[in-house]
C-alpha cells in the first residue's frame, strides 16, 4: 500500500472553514477519481500554533502506478481549487511512504 501524506498549516482564522471544504468538498472529489481507497485525517497536537494550525491528510492507494496516475491526470487541478478558495493562507507539503509492515 502507499500513503499519499499531506501535510498542511492553516492560518488559525480559517481553519474551520479549512476543515469543512476538506470534508465536504476536497476529499470525496479526491476519492472519486477512484485512485484512492481511504484517508485519515488529523490535527496535529504538541506544536507552536502561533503561526497556523498543522493538520495531516493521509490517502491510501494499492500501488505507485494508482498514485502516479492521480499526480498525473488530477493533482494539479485539486491543488488549484485549494488555492483558489484560500489563496496564500495555508501551507502545504507532500510526501510519498510505501507501507512494510
Amino acid at each position: 500500500m502507499i500513503i499519499y501524506n499531506v501535510t498542511i498549516k492553516t492560518e488559525p482564522e480559517i481553519a474551520g472553514e479549512w476543515i469543512n471544504w476538506m470534508q465536504e468538498e476536497h476529499i470525496p472529489d479526491l476519492l472519486r477519481t477512484g485512485l484512492f481507497t481511504g484517508y485519515r485525517l488529523c490535527r496535529l497536537l504538541e506544536q507552536d500554533e502561533q503561526d497556523g494550525i498543522t493538520y495531516t491528510v493521509q490517502y491510501f492507494c494499492e500501488n505507485m502506478d494508482a498514485y502516479q496516475t492521480y499526480i498525473r491526470d488530477h493533482a494539479q487541478e485539486m491543488r488549484e481549487k485549494g488555492l483558489a478558495r484560500f489563496g496564500g493562507r495555508f501551507i502545504a507539503f507532500r510526501t510519498v511512504m510505501e507501507v512494510i509492515g
